[in-house]
């Protein structure tokens, strides 16, 4: 593969692949370096992409595998911050409520359908355009986007259904 192509494909998929490793991990530091891995083994690789889905789409595939990989060899470490704030009463119950909400909402994010959750999670978390997230799941933007608005009404419904 020559240099200008490499160039070239890195300009028109990294922003993709790293906005959707950072829904994945919402870490800035370890997306950086998952997009730079993945274009690395995308570039050692190349001959193994068969065209059958958006280049996009095979780059975000190879950034998944890297990170669960990731997450396996680090097995979830827990980080324990070093230092305790003190904090008011009304503090502690009004950070306990938004913790309790953010549970909520994941719970029910969880039981969503497979498609469903991850187009949730790149438009939320991964800041991704719904033409950006159709284009990593090898579909349309207008597919990304009734996923989402569907998606999104079925959460307010269950979260509603929960108080």
């Amino acid at each position: 593969m020559r240099s200008a192509d490499i160039d070239e494909m890195y300009r028109a998929h990294a922003v993709a692949v790293y906005k959707y490793l950072m829904s994945l991990c919402h870490d800035p530091s370890l997306s950086e370096e998952l997009t730079a891995d993945t274009f690395e083994k995308a570039i050692r690789g190349i001959d193994g992409f068969r065209g059958d889905c958006a280049l996009s789409a095979w780059l975000c595939a190879i950034a998944k595998r890297l990170y669960f990989g990731e997450m396996r060899r680090r097995k979830r470490l827990i980080q324990v911050p070093g230092e305790t704030a003190l904090v008011s009463e009304e503090d502690i119950e009004r950070e306990f409520i938004r913790r309790e909400n953010r549970m909520t909402f994941y719970r029910e994010l969880h039981a969503l359908d497979e498609k469903t959750r991850e187009v949730i999670y790149l438009r939320l978390s991964g800041d991704m355009t719904f033409d950006e997230i159709g284009s990593v799941l090898g579909r349309s933007g207008a597919w990304a986007r009734m996923v989402f608005y569907r998606g999104k009404e079925k959460l307010m419904r269950r979260m509603r259904d929960d108080e």
